[in-house]
């Protein structure tokens, strides 16, 4: 411009969100493991075997499919980034590895996955909660599943009876499988780095899996984790509790009457088994939430059936314990109480 000075713009900083040309979306929880220290004792840890078939859920650019690869017997890595696709397809194009590497573009979520022997996934944290439901009943059995998680997600995972973060979460994981905390890692191993730490997880699922109706287990732990550190009496008293429970006695009655017997309850009973919902599990409320609901007083409710509640409570002293206090075995001992008595949850 005349007169004028011409202004020399900056040379721009190369940016850590690219590797070999592919830009990073966090908004997709994208976050490439860069660390090969922290990728060899992932691989180690997860006690790979030289005949397993790996399942991978978004391998990104490779760092840790290559790994997997070298200790297994075959690769099956699930990709949505169509990227990310072709960038592992070019990575190991015209190597030993390629014809060992399967790779999937979709959803994995929606995705029908084969069988697989154990699975290693870097995951996008936002569906850290329906992938491991979708794994756990996974129609065919599986060792084991290392997984990286946000480490509070991963703690609520492992967290005993008594802790802190003891959940819902908790007792659900760990009715199907085994979990234990491997290892913790910093923000900073990943390409953009996360907000938040992170850490990986084991997951073995039980075997045999408990015979336990699944939405049935379901909502009885949503009612007793609606406040966890409140005891079980108080919750329980809650007349939109009682109003639910009873409406379901009702139902089941009525079913049982025009079904003849056992062949009724069974049919009510099968309902919905295979449908969850646990992904919500952050929804329980905070103990010090004022809610005069919550009290014995403002609690309401049919009188001769919330008598019947109590007495199922009593009857296992479980009136004043608290679910942030109780094993898994105490849980299905008292969902057991409450069915007998023909009380049930979904």
């Amino acid at each position: 411009m005349a007169g004028g000075k011409i202004r020399k713009e900056k040379p721009k900083a190369p940016s850590n969100n690219y590797q070999g040309g592919i830009s990073f979306h966090k908004s997709k929880g994208q976050h490439i493991l860069k660390n090969p220290l922290l990728v060899d004792s992932i691989v180690q840890k997860a006690g790979i075997k030289s005949t397993d078939v790996i399942l991978e859920i978004g391998p990104g650019t490779g760092n840790l499919t290559k790994k997997l690869l070298e200790a297994g017997k075959e690769v099956i890595a699930v990709e949505l980034d169509s990227r990310m696709v072709l960038e592992l397809q070019r990575r190991f194009q015209g190597t030993p590895y390629s014809n060992r590497l399967k790779v999937i573009q979709g959803d994995v979520l929606k995705t029908e996955l084969p069988r697989f022997d154990i699975c290693v996934a870097n995951i996008p944290y936002q569906i850290s909660s329906p992938l491991t439901f979708k794994l756990l009943f996974h129609p065919t059995s599986f060792r084991c599943a290392v997984i990286m998680y946000q480490r509070e997600f991963a703690m609520r995972l492992v967290a005993q009876p008594g802790d802190n973060l003891y959940c819902r979460l908790s007792v659900n994981t760990q009715l199907y499988a085994r979990v234990s905390h491997l290892l913790k890692v910093g923000k900073n191993n990943f390409r953009p780095p996360p907000k938040v730490d992170s850490s990986v997880v084991r997951i073995e699922p039980r075997k045999p899996q408990p015979q336990v109706n699944k939405k049935e287990w379901d909502g009885f732990l949503r009612v007793c984790f609606i406040r966890k550190n409140k005891t079980l009496g108080a919750i329980f008293r809650q007349k939109s509790v009682v109003s639910m429970l009873e409406k379901n006695f009702k139902t089941l009655q009525a079913v049982l009457a025009s079904l003849n017997g056992s062949t009724g309850e069974a049919a009510v009973m099968d309902v919905g088994d295979q449908s969850m919902g646990l992904e919500d599990d952050d929804n329980e409320m905070e103990d010090d939430d004022e809610d005069m609901e919550m009290e014995e007083g403002q609690g309401g409710g049919g009188g001769e059936f919330k008598e019947k509640v109590m007495n199922v409570l009593k009857e296992g002293g479980f009136e004043e314990k608290r679910s942030s206090k109780l094993s898994q075995q105490e849980f299905l001992y008292l969902l057991s109480l409450f069915n007998k008595s023909g009380i049930h949850f979904s």
